[in-house]
């Protein structure tokens, strides 16, 4: 056994003498800081706190704003925020120019739940100099980083991108702020995204890309791949031993769990919760292993109450989190994340269960070590493609996505309720504005110019993204104010402005998914161009499963001329719409039991192969 270097007796009259030095003003600072790290290398920052707080009592120093400063760091740490505030602000009265105080100040506001408050202090540091692209370069990074950071989650994002900006105008080799840049001019139709701003090249942006950002940049399945290895490379810790065994257990029932954070009002739960009530209970045990925020929402409660167990992994590190999907024997454990927002990839790397799937929430492949299959249809991934997927396709005999037949619809609204126009044709794309790009609203604005007696309805997503699309328009001989945006809200109300439009423009190469579904659901025509990845052929997949072959395109041109020939030919679209009409009732898209039959089977087929 190592010798502890630092006693607890020892340490104990080491505190005990420094504080009668302290009062008679008999230790130097530099002793005390000595002393203070000793007592933190031994983890007592209670004793910490006091010794500082015992020296700022009695001892003047022309450096006790570095005393406050370290106070204020240690009262953080142990959870006195209100404390520690007072410890910054008493550092920064002493020297105004001491800029890692006010950074400190700001992540403390921030932890305090004061956002606004914390950016307008770092935005301080900036706006007076205090630090800069010099000397002081590392903390001015941290700041505009932590501008951006913060200003994104606040739906602040032209500002966040000028703070991203900013930072990389001081050091261009920072993938991590390059990729956040990059989406956020994704979301606000900043175009063309990927101009590459001075030192970085346009490969750089690509190499620095997240695999999300991807989907709606490039239909290269190739490009999609390096993505996400690179990002596994670089952000994923993969064990070298399995936490299950590869035999599996031998269970009646197979245990079968879903992990996801997104058990909440978002799309995947919106999609997967009959599912959940629908998997054969006689064969099967579901599980939800849930980061989830607790949102309140209804569609909350059904997926908690469709498990059998629902467990609360929050609290747990990925690991911890991994172990305790091993103490269940989960047989099939199935990620519903991938590699979006908020994912926690380390878990399904720990491989806590025999077999380990990925389905709905990333279209695309994951590159991920412990994935061994991707849930999909023949549609979705021609064999052709399949080299271009680290996972295996786990094909469904019909469809891979599943639908909610019980979605609660709103009363149907009147265009005028819309803010829509009688009298005209609604075209409308109510996917999220990053989806979009220059070549495919260019095409909408032609479809616009090629049908003069119409409009196009589109998600007022953000500000900046209205206005940039607005000017894209007139630039483009298109009046913005064809150009209607329809504000978010509940799924109730969003599911019935559906009947005001007359065709759903789908997005490419990132289509439209639970979105698609939506429309579809409430008898809108979806028109969508499919290509070679994932993201680019989830809505030919639900044509398909539909028998409506003919609102699958293989190119723009083929699109547009598609789109402004079912603007002029009102006959041909009540035709398309009479047979999805007729298609809710009998396409195997909306015959959820028979699609959760077909989902059972893939899953016991993939089972056998363990036992």
């Amino acid at each position: 056994m190592p010798t502890d270097p630092f006693p607890p007796l020892e340490l104990d009259s080491l505190l005990a003498s420094s504080l009668q030095a302290i009062e008679r003003v008999a230790l130097e600072p530099m002793q005390l800081l000595d002393i203070a790290e000793r007592l933190n290398a031994a983890q007592r920052p209670h004793d910490v706190a006091a010794l500082y707080r015992h020296w700022l009592q009695h001892c003047q120093s022309a450096v006790n704003y570095i005393v406050q400063f370290n106070l204020g760091a240690t009262l953080t740490l142990l959870g006195q925020l209100d404390a520690a505030e007072q410890a910054y602000r008493a550092a920064i009265a002493q020297n105004p120019r001491f800029a890692q105080a006010w950074f400190n100040l700001g992540a403390l506001q921030e932890r305090q739940q004061q956002p606004q408050r914390a950016l307008t202090t770092w935005q301080s540091i900036l706006d007076e100099q205090l630090v800069d692209t010099g000397e002081g370069r590392e903390l001015y990074l941290m700041t505009c980083n932590a501008i951006g950071r913060l200003s994104e989650e606040t739906r602040q994002l032209q500002a966040a991108e000028r703070a991203l900006e900013a930072s990389l105008a001081a050091d261009p080799r920072q993938p991590k702020v390059i990729q956040h840049w990059l989406h956020l001019r994704q979301k606000q139709c900043v175009w063309p995204t990927y101009a590459p701003p001075a030192g970085l090249s346009q490969g750089d942006l690509l190499k620095a890309s997240s695999p999300l950002a991807l989907l709606a940049a490039s239909d290269d399945p190739g490009l999609q791949l390096a993505a996400a290895m690179r990002f596994v490379r670089d952000r994923v810790n993969a064990p070298g031993t399995a936490l299950a065994p590869s035999g599996g257990y031998g269970h009646g029932k197979l245990r079968i769990g879903f992990l996801s954070s997104d058990f909440c009002l978002h799309a995947v739960s919106l999609l997967t919760v009959e599912l959940f009530e629908l998997i054969d209970r006689a064969q099967f045990e579901v599980y939800g292993f849930c980061w989830s925020r607790e949102d309140g929402s209804p569609l909350r409660e059904r997926v908690k109450r469709a498990m059998d167990r629902f467990v609360r992994i929050d609290t747990l590190d990925d690991a911890a989190a991994a172990r305790c999907i091993r103490e269940h024997e989960i047989d099939i454990l199935i990620d519903l994340h991938g590699l979006t927002a908020g994912a926690r990839p380390d878990i399904p790397a720990w491989r806590p269960a025999p077999v380990q799937i990925t389905y709905l929430g990333f279209p695309g492949t994951t590159g991920l070590p412990g994935i061994d299959y991707v849930i999909a249809d023949r549609y979705l991934i021609p064999d052709s493609e399949q080299p271009y997927y680290s996972e295996t396709p786990l094909y469904l005999a019909q469809i891979y996505q599943c639908s909610d037949r019980q979605r609660p619809v709103a009363e149907l609204p009147s265009r005028a309720a819309c803010g829509l126009p009688e009298d005209r044709f609604v075209f409308c794309s109510f996917n999220n504005n990053y989806k979009f790009n220059e070549a495919m609203f260019d095409c909408w604005l032609r479809i616009l110019q090629r049908s003069p007696n119409s409009v196009l309805w589109l998600l007022a997503d953000n500000p900046w993204a209205q206005a940039n699309l607005c000017a894209r328009a007139a630039d483009r001989g298109v009046d913005p104010q064809r150009l209607l945006f329809a504000p978010r809200v509940a799924p109730a109300q969003y599911l019935a402005r559906y009947a005001a439009a007359d065709l759903f423009l789908d997005t490419y190469p990132f289509n439209a998914g639970t979105t698609a579904n939506d429309a579809l659901w409430m008898g809108l025509p979806v028109l969508t161009r499919s290509g070679r990845t994932f993201a680019s052929r989830m809505a030919g997949s639900l044509l398909t499963a539909l028998g409506l072959p003919e609102l699958i395109c293989d190119s723009l041109q083929a699109y547009e001329d598609r789109a402004v020939a079912l603007a002029a030919q009102a006959g041909g679209l009540a035709t398309l719409r009479e047979r999805l009409r007729a298609g809710r009732e009998t396409s195997v898209l909306f015959d959820t039991p028979r699609f959760v039959r077909d989902f059972e089977a893939a899953l016991k087929q993939v089972a056998l192969g363990v036992r």
